[in-house]
């Protein structure tokens, strides 16, 4: 009974994510449809992750090495697209980091 509700519990698990992940690219698309200025602020936010994203790719290596290789990363274009999402997670954080430091000094200094 166990394996059950939690075989069950997975399967409604992916059904919810899957919808909301369409809910979630559908309605803005519909939304930006009728408002264009919406998408042109959206095509900005996509264009800086990408450039980000591009930084980080050519700051990472391409290595392989033994651990690589035993967990499933088995070439040098996976190994750099994998260093790329990485590094870009972490510039994202310290952007994130530095505004929210900005911001807390700019309220105590008003």
């Amino acid at each position: 009974m166990e394996g059950f509700v939690a075989n069950f519990g997975l399967w409604l698990a992916y059904i919810l994510v899957i919808v909301g992940v369409i809910l979630a690219i559908v309605f803005p698309i519909i939304s930006s449809v009728s408002e264009p200025k919406k998408m042109v602020k959206t095509a900005i936010g996509f264009g800086g992750i990408l450039v980000v994203f591009l930084i980080g790719y050519i700051l990472s290596g391409s290595e392989l090495t033994a651990k690589y290789i035993e967990s499933g990363v088995d070439t040098e274009s996976l190994s750099k697209m994998i260093g790329g999402m990485l590094s870009m997670v972490y510039i994202l954080m310290a952007i994130a980091a530095a505004g929210i430091v900005y911001t807390e000094l700019n309220k105590a200094i008003k």
